[in-house]
């Protein structure tokens, strides 16, 4: 039978009825959402409102093999209850939760009102208020949550995070870069020995909106329990990446990248800044080379000359780890400026 697609899967609508959201025999319309490699994204028109629907995919979409937990979505929302506990609207209300098939329901935020960050930085928006904004609300959540370690129990998550991030981007890139094995195996052990706070795995401006209230963090699959500090690394990474984007915006990105930085280290109060600063500034260079030799490599480097500009930092900063992050800001500008 052929899929009518303005109409969604019959089993993301058996989802819905589980979840007690969909009654009735009449299937109601819809539209799959793009953006996203490891979920089938869709809006769905209920009767009183649009939700938004996603269901876990166990093979990922990119080149690479990259297999995944489908269980991943409980995680998710959990994630979603306690962000929203710390910083109100933080993250969209979730509405729903099914199990049997990895979906959860939530709200539906339109894009008339609610851009995503990654579109208004590849257009050249690059505001260091809202880069400011973006840093608070992590740090906030990560504070309230490190302030509160029973949150631990709720994010076994070990081995979906390093399936998920660890082994793509860290051990792949080792794989191939093998002289930097040892110091990218490294970064995987301490980063997996400095259990903190919640952390959400893939704060990137694909997956922040830019709404009326302040930034919404959307996609918390990769949810653990574990080192907050990949967060901002994470996060920091794509502001240097997107100079290769955008050029002309290339001063704007990294007057976000000094805001993001200096407003979440201003928030950290469940250790010392210095430390965590420098477990970022460790991590950094190796989630940077990873967006080009990793298993997800960013979609707008294509040139082999922008690749080796990736690496030529990169490959500095990992043999001669720095300790503060605007030594790499510096090593990344004197880059550019070649």
């Amino acid at each position: 039978m052929r899929h009518d697609p303005a109409t969604p899967p019959p089993d993301i609508l058996d989802a819905l009825r589980r979840m007690g959201l969909l009654t009735g025999d009449a299937p109601p319309r819809g539209e799959a959402l793009t953006g996203g490699v490891s979920s089938d994204i869709w809006r769905v028109d209920l009767p009183d409102r649009p939700v938004c629907v996603k269901r876990a995919l166990a093979k990922l979409r990119v080149a690479a093999d990259w297999q995944a937990p489908v269980d991943r979505n409980l995680y998710e929302a959990r994630w979603m209850r306690r962000a929203n506990a710390a910083v109100p609207g933080a993250a969209p209300a979730l509405l729903g939760q099914d199990t049997a098939s990895g979906a959860l329901a939530m709200q539906f935020l339109s894009p008339a009102d609610h851009p995503l960050w990654k579109d208004q930085l590849h257009a050249g928006h690059a505001d260091p208020t809202f880069a400011t904004a973006v840093a608070d609300r992590l740090v906030r959540i990560h504070a309230a949550t490190a302030a509160d370690p029973t949150v631990a129990a709720e994010f076994p998550t070990d081995a979906i995070f390093h399936a998920i991030r660890l082994e793509p981007y860290l051990l792949a890139t080792a794989r191939a870069h093998p002289d930097l094995a040892p110091r990218l195996e490294a970064l995987v052990a301490a980063t997996q020995a400095n259990k903190r706070a919640l952390v959400h795995g893939d704060v990137s401006p694909k997956n922040i909106l830019a709404g009326p209230g302040g930034p919404v963090f959307l996609d918390a699959e990769c949810a653990w329990w574990g080192d907050p500090a990949f967060d901002l690394a994470f996060c920091l990474n794509h502001l240097l990446l997107k100079c290769l984007w955008t050029p002309p915006a290339r001063a704007g990105f990294l007057a976000c990248f000094d805001a993001m930085a200096q407003a979440y280290r201003a928030g950290i109060t469940w250790e010392s800044p210095a430390a965590l600063e420098t477990r970022v500034a460790h991590l950094l260079p190796g989630l940077f080379l990873a967006r080009v030799d990793g298993k997800s490599p960013v979609e707008y480097i294509t040139t082999d000359a922008d690749k080796d500009r990736v690496r030529r930092v990169a490959r500095a900063l990992l043999i001669a780890p720095p300790t503060r992050l605007d030594t790499i800001r510096q090593a990344w500008t004197r880059e550019l400026a070649t």
